[in-house]
């Protein structure tokens, strides 16, 4: 069952902000969003939260500083995925811009897995590096630190994940640690390492490196700040808001990196209209393709690239991948939604799937796809290395997912054989034998940790949109705001009869419809092939469609019911 309701909207905050100067559509949809003063709403680099506030950072800062007077090797240790590759080359873009001598590896997660573990430690060891910097993993890797300290390497982490019972005896920079007191908890990785490059100027500029020189901008980062950052899906509080927003002004005046300026051009876009969209649906996709089939190298290749005709062919590259990928996918889902037809899944209160043929890469996306289907926290395995298999989950709002899988692991000790992740999503490896026991487990769990109500999905609208605002002004100015994860983009519901529909793409219904007023607007429904009747409910997005120079305003269908 789905559940429509408008979002609640204190009418204080609401009446503040139409004072202030936002319109009156802004100001309903800002208050609804938890947005009281017009000041919230500022998104200037000097709004920033100051880096003295994540704990450790100076000492970081000084660490680093000394690296560099020493003329130490610092290797980067990557994650394999968008936050990952976007905070590598940050780290490396930034670290030689203040003068480091550094370089990275990235585990290929087809044979090593994820983390800093003893293994990757083997590998960088033949680098021959004094210090490993980890990006975007490291907060669980007590075995692999310890494995470097061995070799006489140091460690400093950074890291946003949520952290185990045991940390790594080292320096470590992560919001979400102990004791941290920082404000935005939300830091993706690579928001992380931009904050600990900011922490290094400043202790450069204390030791008067910059002395007759220009200092660093280190604001000319911020373009792949903003895509790791929307890409990783972590919630767009007001600190991230500044982050996304700096980056996609980047972006927009033409200001961004060759590979971020390539990818746009691989996956049809434009930079000068770059939105949130972009950065998470059509970037962040094309650049994880080479982590989840074959090695996040190509794609941090990409956005270290200096020019254009070297960006080029890495950006085609990640979006034929990316393409390759999307089939993947579509025959998983196939064989999934097979699997389910069997299954009473609305008794269910989560959906644990396994077939040894999947692929490992493209579990996170098949989970993620039937728990938007099922409404049901999923996770998804596939054969990984001898006799284990790996899963990626996804929850839905009401289930912590780490939390759930720490507790079944608590209550079955020797049945996961390691986990980690966030409340809505993680991954986790078992014994291909302990499957059907994971499912009980974890079905256990959940049914303990959620209601009948949890599984109900609920659908927050904007309430209706007057005829005057389907307006192409309107969803152009919409477009470019900074919409995401925590901060949702606006969604709209009405009552439409379906003037004409179309199937296109095999997949797809293209419409036009009327509202009760007799406007004919376009409109697309992705992903779902069945016709609609006369009359409809419809909870819907405003956008621009844009073809051959013509544009105009097209709904995009979130949801219908008759």
């Amino acid at each position: 069952m789905t559940i429509i309701s408008p979002r609640i909207v204190p009418s204080a905050a609401e009446s503040l902000l139409c004072e202030q100067g936002l319109s009156p559509l802004e100001a309903r949809l800002y208050a609804a969003r938890g947005i009281a003063s017009r000041s919230e709403l500022e998104h200037e680099l000097a709004h920033l939260l100051p880096f003295h506030g994540l704990k450790n950072i100076i000492e970081a800062g000084k660490r680093l500083a000394d690296a560099i007077a020493a003329k130490e090797r610092i290797l980067i240790v990557a994650d394999y995925d968008a936050d990952g590759a976007t905070a590598c080359a940050v780290g490396m873009r930034g670290l030689a811009m203040l003068g480091a001598v550094v370089d990275f590896v990235v585990p290929n997660r087809f044979e090593y897995g994820y983390g800093l573990t003893p293994e990757i430690v083997e590998l960088a060891a033949q680098k021959s590096p004094d210090l490993i910097l980890t990006v975007d993993n490291g907060i669980a890797s007590v075995a692999g630190v310890a494995a470097a300290q061995a070799l006489g390497i140091d460690v400093l982490i950074t890291d946003h994940h949520l952290p185990g019972d045991e940390l790594p005896a080292t320096l470590i920079v992560n919001p979400n640690q102990p004791g941290c007191t920082f404000a935005s908890k939300n830091l993706a990785g690579v928001g992380v390492m931009f904050y600990v490059l900011m922490a290094l100027r400043a202790e450069l500029r204390e030791r008067q490196v910059f002395a007759g020189i220009k200092e660093p901008n280190l604001a000319t980062l911020l373009d792949l700040v903003a895509l790791g950052t929307v890409a990783d899906v972590v919630r767009l509080d007001g600190n991230n808001r500044i982050l996304v927003e700096q980056g996609l002004k980047r972006m927009r005046a033409g200001r961004a990196s060759a590979g971020v300026l390539a990818l746009f051009t691989a996956a049809g876009r434009l930079p000068y209209k770059a939105s949130c969209f972009d950065l998470g649906f059509t970037l962040g996709p094309r650049l994880n393709a080479a982590g989840r089939l074959d090695d996040m190298s190509l794609g941090i290749a990409c956005l270290l690239a200096d020019s254009e005709a070297a960006a080029t062919p890495l950006a085609k590259e990640l979006d034929g991948m990316n393409r390759e990928r999307r089939e993947i996918e579509v025959g998983m889902r196939a064989e999934a939604e097979a699997i389910l037809a069997d299954i009473a899944v609305e008794d269910a209160y989560s959906i644990s799937l396994y077939q040894g043929d999947w692929h490992q890469g493209v579990v996170g996306i098949v989970a993620s796809r039937m728990k938007d289907r099922f409404h049901r926290p999923t996770i998804v395995f596939a054969d990984g290395n001898d006799d284990e298999i790996k899963g990626s989950g996804r929850s839905i709002p009401g289930l912590h997912l780490r939390d759930a899988l720490d507790l079944a692991s608590k209550r079955h000790p020797d049945l996961i054989l390691k986990f980690g992740g966030h409340a809505m999503a993680a991954g986790l490896s078992l014994r291909q034998a302990d499957f059907a026991r994971f499912k009980t487990a974890f079905e256990l769990v959940c049914h303990e940790l959620m209601d009948a109500g949890t599984l109900e999905r609920k659908i927050e609208t904007d309430g209706e949109l007057s005829t005057e605002l389907f307006a192409l002004e309107v969803a152009e100015k919409l477009d470019t705001q900074v919409w995401g994860q925590g901060f949702p983009a606006p969604v709209f519901q009405g009552e439409f009869t379906v003037v004409e529909q179309r199937l296109v793409g095999e997949r797809h219904l293209k419409l036009k419809l009327a509202n009760p007023h007799g406007l004919v607007l376009d409109a697309m429904r992705f992903g779902h092939a069945d016709p609609l009747p006369p009359k409809i409910m419809a909870v819907y997005r405003i956008g621009v469609n844009e073809f051959r120079g013509n544009r105009v305003v097209q709904l995009q269908i979130e949801h219908v019911s008759g």
